[in-house]
């Protein structure tokens, strides 16, 4: 491969047919992230859906994992707890090269929280931080706070692994069989379930223009 200049902040962008699996992912990520840091390849959004399954992340507690039989389980290697991941839901996985933004991972996190926020607000949907709480929450209009994207985010020699998981449309019921983020306390909901209607494609063109206004010297 063509080596990139280090200074490189033109990411490509890929989007996936079809449902992914979670040990192709994890190999496609490794691969991704090694040629990045050998100067060999570019950064990469990737877009795409998983099958049905869990994700542990290093501070997964096992008895978070309430029904270890639904579903293939996979150790993440990312921050976090459990997750579920499924069809309906968008994910968007991120290899960048914290070298030449910034090197501070507190930023890139506080960068992906912001990136779901204004991209909810585009649809109308206030997320929201929480101390204490990863991922991004919805007040319902009881009070509720359901979470409606994930995060988890790995960084090796500066260059960033996983990413974000936003609920357009999974089925909720299948986050049953784990406490999501070990956070029994609070619920999960979708796009869908707010009341809205939106494609996969529409959420990645939104996708693509707010990640420009918020990581500096990005461009698509």
């Amino acid at each position: 491969m063509q080596s990139i200049a280090p200074t490189a902040q033109i990411p490509d962008w890929r989007t996936a047919s079809g449902l992914v699996s979670y040990p192709e992912a994890l190999a496609e990520m490794e691969a991704r992230a090694e040629a990045i840091h050998a100067g060999k390849a570019r950064e990469l959004i990737w877009f795409l859906e998983h099958p049905p399954l869990y994700t542990s992340g290093t501070s997964a507690h096992i008895e978070d994992l309430v029904d270890p039989d639904r579903f293939p389980v996979y150790n993440a290697g990312r921050g976090g707890q459990y997750t579920y991941h499924g069809p309906g839901q968008r994910i968007a996985y991120l290899m960048l090269d914290l070298k030449t933004r910034g090197r501070d991972v507190r930023a890139y996190v506080h960068n992906l929280e912001e990136w779901v926020i204004r991209t909810l607000s585009l649809l109308g949907v206030t997320g929201e931080r929480r101390d204490g709480r990863v991922g991004i929450w919805v007040v319902r209009d009881d009070g509720r706070e359901d979470k409606i994207s994930a995060i988890g985010v790995r960084v090796r020699r500066w260059v960033t692994f996983h990413g974000i998981a936003i609920n357009v449309s999974p089925d909720l019921s299948h986050f049953g069989g784990i406490v999501p983020c070990g956070i029994a306390d609070h619920g999960v909901t979708s796009l869908a379930d707010l009341g809205v209607d939106i494609s996969m494609e529409e959420l990645d063109r939104l996708l693509k223009q707010t990640f420009t206004e918020i990581f500096p010297g990005t461009s698509t």
